[in-house]
């Protein structure tokens, strides 16, 4: 029963009971009944009064607690000229009023703090209470390359994508450094933040390729130019004193053509050094492309003819699918022929007897790919790939990839190399 009810009830019981008792102790007394009946109108006139104002203050209360409850913090009362219940309109207005700049100044945080996760240029991917993704902004969803609607919802440890593998096993506060598909090198970084006094993680993706490639590419050089210049210093002299000595006939008896024969093989091996202090002195002085207007599918006809000959002697067949018209792109034509050359010659080494090579665009994608039949990349090694000296063949140098590496990333050209498939491998270029 609600309060008002009562109250009326209660008045209305304490009148009637009155006014049957005046009656029975008034009843012969016609001036002290009538009197008393003046008294109790008077009294019931008084008591409604009350009601108004005590029931009054409340409606108000109730009207304001309806808005508070449908979030409606433009509901504010007028004074009445009664104290009580002014004091009461004036305490009411002043906590509006500062709801209302608290929903504002909370309002606009968080507009903020989504336009501000919006156009990060670091990928973020806020989770739930039970490790769910909520929430992944754009650049997130360009380094994942995968689709928001297959994100939503999942858990973590259900996705199979190599990323989500590395995030699996950190805690928060961890940082791992990842290289994903041995060119783009990524760090990740798990925190958490206190939503409704509960903790939720969120991670960071940060791409540190280009950072790692000028450290790189400092360190390497460094290290190059001083092998190159003591190498150089070293190999002249000793040439020209062997080819000198060589020369002159004085110096040589009937008996001596071993000797010659071995000084010649050291000239030859001296002048080997030197070439291949000069494919690593390459690598260091590698220019700025000199940006052209190419047709893509005449330039990879071009270099298919160049290769198909080296590809036949080691039995690899080598296929090339690509449209009657021309893909145009901008880009250092001899620069990329040397990259060319490295993958395709490397996809043919990766090869155990006979298989094949295909070039394939996508002009749509704006995309090239080569893909190869062979043994693919072992997983140990995969993270490795286009780092400087690292090579998986016994005589390799480790500068094929680095150098391809170099040149697409002077273009601005994405690029990864990954096995996709049993025997299947993928070159791929974005331009």
């Amino acid at each position: 029963m609600k309060l008002r009810t009562k109250y009326i009830l209660f008045v209305v019981i304490l009148h009637l009971v009155t006014l049957v008792l005046t009656y029975f102790i008034f009843k012969e007394d016609k001036v002290l009944f009538m009197v008393s009946e003046v008294f109790i109108l008077i009294s019931m006139v008084i008591a409604w009064n009350l009601y108004r104002q005590l029931i009054q203050p409340l409606k108000t209360l109730m009207d304001g607690l309806s808005a508070i409850k449908d979030q409606d913090f433009n509901v504010k009362f007028l004074p009445t000229g009664k104290y009580e219940v002014d004091q009461l309109i004036g305490v009411y207005n002043q906590m509006i009023d500062q709801l209302r700049t608290e929903r504002t100044k909370q309002e606009q945080q968080h507009f903020f703090l989504e336009k501000l996760i919006h156009t990060s240029p670091t990928g973020i991917i806020i989770l739930d209470y039970d490790e769910r993704i909520q929430q992944v902004n754009p650049r997130g969803l360009q380094i994942l390359n995968l689709p928001e609607k297959g994100l939503i919802g999942r858990q973590i440890a259900g996705l199979d994508h190599s990323f989500f593998r590395h995030i699996a096993t950190l805690r928060t506060g961890d940082t791992k450094t990842v290289k994903l598909n041995g060119a783009e090198t990524y760090r990740i970084q798990r925190s958490h933040f206190v939503d409704r006094g509960f903790s939720r993680s969120f991670i960071v993706l940060e791409e540190l390729t280009a950072e790692i490639l000028i450290a790189e590419k400092n360190a390497y050089g460094k290290v190059i130019r001083m092998m190159a210049h003591e190498v150089n210093n070293t190999i002249g002299p000793v040439n020209s004193i062997i080819h000198s000595a060589l020369l002159t006939k004085g110096l040589w008896k009937d008996d001596d053509e071993q000797l010659r024969q071995a000084m010649q093989v050291a000239a030859d091996r001296n002048q080997n050094l030197n070439l291949f202090m000069r494919n690593f002195a390459d690598l260091v002085k590698l220019p700025e492309p000199s940006r052209k207007r190419i047709d893509l599918h005449q330039f990879l006809r071009s270099i298919t003819t160049l290769m198909s000959i080296n590809a036949g002697e080691k039995h690899v067949e080598l296929l090339i699918h690509i449209p009657d018209e021309p893909f145009y792109i901008f880009a250092d034509e001899q620069q990329m022929e040397q990259a060319m050359i490295n993958v395709l010659k490397n996809a043919a080494e990766a090869i155990e007897g006979d298989g094949r090579i295909t070039i394939s665009t996508d002009p749509l994608k704006k995309q090239l790919v080569i893909s190869d039949t062979g043994k693919g990349i072992a997983p140990e090694t995969a993270e490795m790939l286009f780092t400087p000296f690292f090579s998986t063949k016994k005589d390799g140098q480790g500068i094929g990839l680095t150098l391809v590496r170099e040149i697409l990333s002077n273009h601005n050209f994405q690029f990864s190399l990954k096995t996709v498939g049993v025997n299947e491998t993928e070159f791929r270029i974005s331009f």
